[in-house]
Formats: C-alpha cells, structure tokens, sequence
C-alpha cells in the first residue's frame, strides 16, 4: 500500500508514523509525506503525526485491488482547555538528537587527565580516590536521570500512536524493566528500537497481569 499524508490545508505532512496493528509492524513516512507499507486488505493501518489526530484505515469493505493509493488528511488536535501556558510537544528527532548525547568522558570529571605512564602515582589516585569516585558517581546519576527522561518523552509518543498502553504512573516501572544503557539506545534505529519495545511490553503485561491475580490469593494457616 502506498500513500500521502496531508494536513487540512493540503500541506504535506514529513515522517508520519504507519503501524500494521496487526502486525505492530511500522514505518516512517519520508520527507515529502509519502509512504509504502506492506499490509493485507484485512489488516488495520494507524497514521499519525505530532500534535494530529491519528487516522485508522481499513481496507476490509473494499473492492480488491493489486495495489492501493492513499491519501490520508490528519486534523490537528483540538483541544478545550482553561487558561493555561502551553509547550509544543518535541518532535522525535530532537528527543533521538539528545539520546545520541548520552554519556560522558573520564575528562568531564578527571582534574588533570595525567595518563598512568608519565605520573602513575596521579593516575591512580585520580582513578580510585573516594573524592574522583563521587564525581564520576554524581555523572553517572545526571546521565542516568537524563535517560529516563528522554525515554519517559519517546514512550509518550509511543503511547499516544497507541503502540504502548501506558498510564503516567507506569513510565519509570516499564524503564526499570527494560534496563536500557546508552549504547543499546544509541545503536538501535528507531524502527528497531520501537520493535523491542513492543515485544518487551507485552512481556511486561503478562508480568503486570500475573502480579495482579497474585493478590487474590493468601496463605492461609
């Protein structure tokens, strides 16, 4: 299947999400919003973008085609609030562009840099003195803290594509079961990082849904 996303006024619409929600197979559309999408005339496509309201698409009651030519027009999202300070939500690549910034050298808390070599003496109290330690400790926590907040943001977006499930309160839960570092995030495209998500979230359903049966069952003496 191929097609264009637009918005109401006809504009193009840059890298769409395309999710086979039966397979939870996806895609990004490319700049100028066209995509192509292998699907069956049963499957159920779900397009969207930042701050539009997805579309579904279902083929099911159509007449039998070798090919289809979409054109998909996204609303943007309206919304009745009180008086209030608005942010725009972040496009994906900024929050990748960040990701991509994780981590830190043994310069950002080393004071000297001396290597073992020219003063070993410096070297190693620089690599194992209590005072070197906090500081590295301190950078690995601020990293640490800056992953769990871009993956917080990158998880609301999988959330609102209905990808994920995810209530507010279960963002650091399915983190900490994930256990993702730098190198894994940085590595991994975003296709194949959204792939792992989904197949470790239904893992932690099941988990969530053998815990929560647990609780009606007590030890009787």
């Amino acid at each position: 299947m191929k097609g264009t996303v637009h918005t109401e006024s006809g504009q193009t619409v840059p890298g769409a999400m395309i999710v086979n929600k039966r397979t939870y197979n996806g895609m990004f559309g490319n700049a100028s919003g066209e995509f192509e999408i292998q699907a069956n005339r049963t499957d159920t496509l779900s397009i969207g973008a930042f701050g539009m309201s997805s579309q579904i698409v279902s083929f099911s009651d159509s007449l039998v085609k070798e090919e289809y030519n979409l054109k998909i027009v996204l609303r943007n999202l309206r919304v009745n609030v009180g008086t209030a300070e608005v942010f725009a939500p972040r496009e994906l690549k900024q929050i990748y562009k960040d990701i991509d910034g994780l981590g830190f050298e043994d310069s950002d808390y080393r004071l000297s840099g001396i290597d073992a070599l020219s003063s070993p003496i410096t070297f190693l109290y620089e690599r194992f003195s209590k005072r070197e330690q906090s500081r590295r400790l301190a950078l690995e926590l601020d990293n640490a803290d800056r992953r769990r907040e871009l993956l917080k943001e990158l998880f609301q977006k999988y959330a609102d594509y209905e990808i994920i499930e995810l209530d507010d309160d279960q963002f650091d839960e399915f983190i900490d079961f994930l256990n993702v570092d730098d190198t894994f995030l940085q590595s991994s495209s975003q296709y194949n990082f959204l792939i792992f998500v989904k197949d470790r979230f239904e893992i932690f359903k099941k988990r969530q849904r053998v815990l929560k049966e647990s609780d009606y069952y007590y030890h009787q003496d």
